[in-house]
């Protein structure tokens, strides 16, 4: 991945997070941005959001919601960029903190086990 593309993603990640912030939706605007994924072209960006003490059901219902608010949060990134063109948005919730605590609950309790033994 080059720096230019690498520029751009940190770039959306901050707009798309300032816009997030500004939407009057409380279930939208209290979410956090962990990475953004750009196409080359800058096409398309996949969004994800970290997704810790979010329930599938409400899952589906957020990622409607930024479905729905995508036109505008298209319209903020114009604005804040002066791109000619927004970016296609998908939005993917971010397992990563979660699975990272998994492992480190896992790691832990084998340490308890072993050091139980000696």
């Amino acid at each position: 991945m080059n720096i230019k593309q690498q520029r751009t993603e940190s770039m959306l990640q901050e707009i798309l997070s300032g816009a997030l912030s500004q939407l009057n939706d409380t279930q939208i605007n209290s979410l956090s941005i962990t990475d953004v994924k750009c196409s080359k072209g800058k096409q398309s960006a996949e969004v994800f959001i970290e997704a810790t003490d979010i329930s599938p059901n409400e899952r589906k219902l957020i990622v409607q919601k930024l479905n729905k608010a995508q036109g505008i949060l298209k319209d903020y990134i114009l604005s804040s960029t002066q791109w000619f063109r927004a970016p296609n948005l998908r939005f993917s919730f971010d397992d990563s903190l979660k699975n990272a605590n998994t492992l480190d609950s896992i790691f832990a309790q084998i340490a308890k086990e072993k050091s139980s033994k000696n």
